[in-house]
């Protein structure tokens, strides 16, 4: 038996990403997260947005084709290269980079929105690290859009991290979003059909929070 301890969640995040998002298709779809499609009409044409972890593109392609400026960044090269390659298929821009959560320039107070939907990679330490930086790069009057799972997810399975302290609750949101206006925070459930990567019965928590 091996006293040796078991690597930690996400270790190597960029190699599994790396693994997935190289299958054929999309992991999650092509269509964008419902609750960001259902809240993105805070923002106007010609706003700048940041899409955080955004994977294959399926969020920031959707957001630049509503007239935003659009950045985003993810951890894994495969991802990427699709979501370059889907922005180019479907005619528009979007500033890509690859890095992560610790390497990405964040920019003080630069952006009219930040949308960040499952990021969930994130133990507790590198979340805070990470709310912190989105808070600071929004700039006065600008809007969060969050989703993510709720500790009641572990019993559906069908998306999101088997890690109790990779999810969400509404009262950890609040806390870690003290310093915005919080327009809305719901816990809910809702059948995703989000590719195979989110399918099913899910238990979800949605955030809409503005820079005063």
């Amino acid at each position: 038996m091996s006293d040796a301890a078991p690597p930690p969640p996400f270790a190597d995040a960029a190699a599994a990403w790396d693994r997935r998002f190289a299958a054929e298709g999309f992991l999650f779809g092509t269509e964008p997260n419902a609750w960001l499609r259902a809240h993105a009409g805070v923002w106007q044409p010609g706003q700048r947005v940041l899409s955080v972890a955004d994977g294959e593109g399926r969020n920031s392609v959707w957001l630049a084709q509503q007239g935003l400026r659009v950045q985003a960044f993810d951890i894994s090269p495969v991802g990427v290269a699709k979501a370059r390659d889907f922005a180019v298929r479907a005619g528009v821009t979007v500033d890509y980079a690859l890095a992560d959560i610790d390497s990405w320039p964040w920019p003080h107070a630069a952006f009219d929105g930040i949308v960040a939907v499952f990021v969930q990679f994130a133990d507790p330490t590198r979340r805070q690290r990470l709310f912190a930086r989105m808070i600071d790069a929004l700039a006065p009057g600008g809007t969060l859009i969050l989703q993510g799972y709720t500790p009641k997810q572990l019993e559906y399975g069908t998306g999101g991290p088997p890690h109790l302290d990779h999810l969400y609750t509404e009262a950890m949101l609040r806390e870690a979003f003290a310093a915005l206006e919080i327009t809305e925070l719901r816990s809910y459930e809702a059948e995703l059909a989000e590719g195979s990567g989110h399918h099913g019965r899910s238990a979800l928590v949605g955030l809409v929070a503005r820079r005063r």
